[in-house]
């Protein structure tokens, strides 16, 4: 969507600050011994007592009101009885609706203990984000976006998983200008406009450049041994800096 009203950012903002609250939380009660399904629900009470729906629940009847992936899980992860373990890399994406507006927003860590490659994963991921951001102005090139990433990518030494993308997003959770590669595609001639809403989630790898659909039609995989992290915010595209619509 394209922000039209006062209404329109004043509404955005609220639902961007509920799901980063709700992905806040969600990092701060993980701990070894819960199941992904368990935490889930930590998920579900912090949007329900806000007042927002599951986004990926209403609309693709998601089995989950978050999705949590772990380890050799890149995204789409379904909550369930699988047990969170020391050392466990955790991907929490969060996305929800209140009043017609809806954000989107993700985060990786891991569960203590840590260790060098998946710090500097999760590290190199967020700096991918941050990057990303400091190009997404309008009247400039989209294809920019993933050109930054792709140059955090080869400067720490991760890939980059390309059948995973960045999107728009605001009256519904996936919308125009739909797919923003998280790569340089120097043939997209796209150009970014003011008070576009999209998100920007960087996915970084170890391995794996394309992740596959499990058995349970949901959870994206990449190859055995393959850690994966993303960082993403929503956001409203300025001739500035962006504003940062899922922040605390």
């Amino acid at each position: 969507m394209t922000i039209e009203t006062a209404e329109d950012l004043s509404e955005l903002k609220k639902i961007g600050r509920i799901v980063a609250v709700t992905l806040q939380g969600m990092i701060e009660k993980t701990e070894p011994g819960m199941t992904t399904g368990e935490l889930d629900l930590v998920g579900k009470s912090l949007l329900e007592s806000y007042g927002a729906r599951s986004a990926p629940k209403i609309t693709y009847n998601f089995p989950g009101y978050t999705c949590i992936s772990i380890n050799e899980e890149a995204a789409h992860g379904i909550p369930g009885d699988r047990v969170i373990q020391p050392g466990d890399v955790v991907n929490i994406d969060v996305s929800a609706e209140k009043n017609g507006y809806f954000a989107d927003t993700g985060g990786t860590f891991v569960v203590p203990p840590g260790n060098f490659i998946k710090d500097k994963l999760i590290a190199s991921t967020q700096l991918a984000l941050t990057e990303a951001c400091h190009v997404a102005r309008a009247d400039r090139p989209l294809n920019e976006i993933g050109k930054s990433i792709q140059k955090v990518a080869r400067q720490t030494g991760f890939r980059i998983i390309q059948n995973l993308c960045s999107h728009g997003v605001g009256r519904s959770l996936h919308e125009e200008p739909g797919e923003i590669p998280g790569y340089y595609v120097p043939g997209d001639r796209r150009i970014l406009h003011e008070g576009l809403v999209i998100t920007i989630e960087p996915f970084l790898s170890t391995k794996s450049r394309i992740v596959s659909e499990g058995s349970d039609g949901w959870t994206l995989t990449g190859e055995p041994g393959n850690l994966s992290a993303q960082f993403e915010h929503t956001m409203v595209i300025t001739k500035g800096k962006p504003i940062l619509l899922t922040v605390v």
